[in-house]
């Protein structure tokens, strides 16, 4: 144990200390800041007004289009063939056409521009102009609009989840859905990320002999553990340092510029159009309350997420998956003189990861099926399957069998390895294949 121990703390201090770990861990949490933060500002400063002239042949749609603070409508009398020989030289980004026959022909509108007009502003167009045409015909069908919009109702049924105890809490199976694909995804980038780094370690002290220094102190197996548990004190460190300095970065980006991190709300203003009715009113009350209901509810929501289980999960299924695959990572570098030859070993190694990955849509779907009960208990699948399951709630017998049979597992894959590790990493110049392995993992110690 005191070899191991060593080892662990040699490459745990050889690797926090090198110029690519520190630059990684400075790095991580500014790209990770990055991706939250420039999409803000680039959505902020790319949302400048466009103004749309607007020759409407109807006359049904002057001064009817909602502006906002993106799309502002400005009505011509010029006829279309000189507006659009001058659009390039005025500052209108686009031109829409509306002909006589547009109220009952509505396909026959144009958006004319000099460049290919956005989908937002597109999108934008076509709602405004729907919601008018049907207005209208309401209107010349004799039916009141506010009684037709009191009658639309907004279907969110609250979900209950009730415990052994009959204790209720509200859940949200979106929320669920998003924090266990999160946790999984997250898990799996995370066994490839470190798990490559064993491989590639062990690979480096093989081709540069100095493997054979150390063997000669140590034990293989003292080695490999060593190794593994070492790297996988690298990896928590960095990712707890990446959470630490990500939360620090965006707490102080969102602190300096409050006014970047605000959602732009879509004001409509109807040109001098107010409510006038005690139901327009009513209806306009109970859209706010079910919008206000809604969000109550996705709090409640997240708030009934037992996050010290998800990060006791996640760290323990983040570890002990990491150990599993490390050693297996640790088995194929050993066996191999080169990085290009891991390619054939890596496959079957590999195949439970991606499959976890693809069967999470089937799991999210029924997380209490059989499927789900199964990839989440084998070793191979349950970093992944089971994290993304807990979100919806895991009976603590199930999460204890899984915990278990990973451990198990932990241990089986450590025990190959060592088997496969131990004349391995000794061995050079000869190409490996299946069959040569099998007779490493068959050896009499």
């Amino acid at each position: 144990m005191k070899k191991i121990l060593l080892i662990l703390k040699r490459e745990y201090l050889t690797r926090v200390k090198k110029k690519s770990f520190i630059i990684m861990t400075i790095i991580g949490p500014l790209l990770m800041a990055a991706v939250m933060i420039i999409p803000l500002y680039i959505a902020q400063k790319s949302d400048e007004c466009k103004e749309i002239a607007v020759i409407d042949e109807t006359y049904q749609f002057v001064n009817s289009l909602p502006n906002t603070e993106s799309v502002h409508f400005t009505y011509l009398n010029e006829d279309l063939t000189s507006a659009k020989t001058n659009l390039p030289k005025t500052k209108y980004y686009a031109i829409l056409h509306i002909p006589g026959i547009s109220f009952y022909s509505p396909s026959a509108m144009r958006i004319y521009s000099v460049h290919q007009p956005s989908l937002s502003v597109k999108l934008y167009i076509d709602g405004a102009i729907k919601k008018i045409i049907e207005e209208k015909k309401l209107e010349n069908s004799g039916i009141d609009k506010v009684l037709l919009a009191s009658t639309k109702a907004n279907i969110d049924i609250t979900t209950i989840k009730l415990n052994d105890n009959g204790e209720e809490k509200e859940s949200s199976t979106s929320v669920a859905t998003g924090l266990g694909m999160f946790s999984g995804i997250l898990i799996y980038f995370f066994i490839f990320l470190f798990g490559s780094q064993v491989m590639r370690g062990v690979i480096e002290e093989k081709t540069s002999r100095i493997v054979e220094v150390i063997i000669s102190s140590v034990k293989p197996f003292q080695l490999m553990m060593g190794k593994i548990i070492g790297v996988a004190l690298v990896g928590l460190t960095q990712f707890l340092l990446w959470i630490v300095l990500t939360f620090f970065i965006f707490t102080i980006a969102k602190s300096s510029f409050p006014d970047k991190f605000t959602q732009k709300q879509t004001t409509q203003s109807f040109d001098n159009k107010r409510i006038s009715s005690i139901t327009e009113l009513q209806v306009q009350e109970k859209t706010n309350n079910q919008e206000e209901s809604e969000m109550d509810q996705m709090v409640k929501s997240i708030k009934s997420i037992n996050f010290g289980v998800m990060i006791g999960a996640f760290l323990f299924f983040f570890l002990f998956g990491y150990l599993l695959y490390a050693a297996l990572f640790a088995a194929v570098g050993s066996a191999v003189d080169s990085e290009a030859d891991t390619q054939q070993f890596m496959l079957p190694i590999t195949i439970p990861l991606i499959f976890a990955i693809v069967m999470s849509q089937f799991i999210i779907n029924n997380p209490d099926g059989p499927v789900a009960f199964w990839l989440s208990i084998i070793p191979l699948t349950s970093p992944v399957i089971m994290m993304i399951r807990i979100p919806f709630g895991v009976p603590w017998q199930e999460i204890i069998l899984s915990f278990g049979l990973l451990i198990l597992g932990f241990w089986g894959a450590t025990w190959l390895a060592s088997k496969i590790y131990r004349t391995g990493i000794l061995m050079y110049g000869k190409k490996i294949s299946y069959k040569e392995l099998w007779k490493w993992l068959t050896y009499k110690s």
